[in-house]
């Protein structure tokens, strides 16, 4: 359903029973990418029906890719490496920064020219870091002197493999550098400054173009092709979060969330719950096509502040805005620090989340890469999420633990990531309705 523009909660409930969340939104952008570059038929189950990957599926489709889509099921028909034709107009990526990134590395070595453009938030975002590398290995990319969108790739460049370090920890920088090396002469070699999620190298192997991972220095060969494979998507990480931290949060909650990937770099909000005093176990933990997964059984108990491990950070930085509430809902002082990169999300998400908790009576300070937040009680109030849907969802969630009604606006961009969160949220125990 189309979502609403503003959410409206009221204090009170508590979480329980069992809940599905949708298809991890990372895996599902890789899914397509490689699927239409590929050799063959790759079929998805569990696919992100949401406004970002959509914008993922609709370029290829402009590219020639047949993708037929039954709800959260697709079928790609792979054109092969070479195969890709140039698109009629611009590429509209929309709000994300995942495809538009990404898709400047798979585009670089290609024979056409093509434009990347999306909407008016996504244009703010910065795309120098991959532009500067991709130069270095002799694609020919520019984009607006401020260093965003629209970017233009000029076709018909030999790419050559280079070696990289990776200046900011960013799972897209790396993906792109890695797509890129697909269609790069030698060896293209990316070394992390810290480590960042993996379902581009998981996902490259899986449809046959091993990436070697030797600590932080990974590397891929330039490929001849991928070979098209059945990809399974399990829920988001990400999307579970929120009702994680509720669960955790609120009293009396117990659920448990099923099918959700826990691959380790993804999963570090986990660790930092824990270290906080949540009650969170891992059940029936397996493996789907090259994922882990496991259903997550989260229980109500109070929470700690604490001084959030640096080490942590990259791993949990989506995860962040509602890590801040679950701060806030804690006893004593917590302090997060090398998260820079929040700074360049759908929006400034420090400067995002520092203004709703003030709003709700919050103590909090923000530093130029993180925050400082005091437990308390949230008042109720009006709170901005800036267009930014994981602003939206995270202080829904505190609504839950609010004296008052809280209302969020601005809450239409929740569908690029999260699309059944309005009913999911009703239906598990949250007082909430379209203000």
């Amino acid at each position: 359903m189309q979502q609403a523009n503003r959410f409206r909660i009221q204090p009170g409930g508590k979480l329980s029973g069992q809940l599905t969340v949708p298809g991890d939104k990372s895996i599902s952008h890789r899914a397509i990418m490689l699927g239409a570059i590929a050799e063959g038929e790759t079929n998805v189950s569990g696919f992100l029906q949401g406004e970002d990957t959509l914008a993922t599926m609709q370029a290829f489709q402009q590219m020639g890719v047949s993708i037929e889509r039954s709800g959260s099921n697709i079928r790609i028909i792979g054109v092969g490496l070479g195969g890709l034709k140039a698109p009629g107009k611009p590429l509209d990526l929309g709000n994300s920064g995942t495809s538009v990134r990404l898709l400047a590395g798979l585009l670089a070595g290609q024979r056409f020219d093509v434009d990347l453009t999306g909407d008016e938030s996504l244009r703010k975002r910065p795309m120098r870091r991959v532009i500067d590398p991709l130069m270095q290995m002799n694609a020919s990319i520019s984009c607006t002197d401020d260093g965003t969108l629209p970017v233009h790739i000029t076709g018909g460049q030999q790419l050559h493999g280079i070696e990289y370090d990776m200046p900011v920890a960013s799972a897209q920088l790396k993906s792109c550098l890695l797509l890129a090396g697909l269609y790069a002469s030698g060896t293209t070699i990316v070394i992390e400054c810290k480590p960042t999620r993996d379902h581009t190298e998981r996902m490259l192997t899986a449809f046959g173009c091993p990436v070697d991972k030797q600590g932080q220095r990974i590397s891929i060969q330039s490929s001849n092709k991928l070979v098209g494979n059945d990809v399974h998507v399990p829920a988001d990480f990400s999307s579970a979060a929120f009702f994680i931290v509720a669960a955790a949060i609120v009293p009396g909650s117990d659920i448990v969330i099923k099918n959700v990937g826990v691959n380790p770099t993804r999963h570090a909000m986990l660790d930092i719950l824990k270290l906080m005093g949540a009650k969170i176990d891992l059940l029936n933990q397996r493996e789907q096509t090259g994922e882990p997964v496991a259903d997550i059984h989260v229980e109500y108990s109070q929470l700690n502040g604490i001084t959030i491990p640096e080490a942590l950070v990259p791993i949990a930085i989506d995860e962040f805005p509602i890590i801040f509430i679950a701060a806030a809902a804690a006893k004593g002082v917590t302090k997060l620090s090398g998260a820079a990169e929040l700074r360049v999300k759908e929006s400034d998400r420090i400067e995002s989340m520092l203004a709703g908790l003030l709003a709700l009576g919050i103590k909090a300070e923000a530093l130029g890469d993180g925050m400082i937040i005091e437990g308390g009680k949230f008042s109720g109030g009006e709170v901005n999420s800036f267009t930014d849907h994981r602003i939206a969802m995270a202080f829904s969630v505190a609504g839950m633990l609010a004296t008052d009604t809280v209302t969020v606006n601005d809450c239409t961009n929740v569908a690029t990531s999260f699309p059944g969160f309005f009913d999911t949220a009703r239906q598990i125990g949250m007082h909430i309705d379209h203000g």
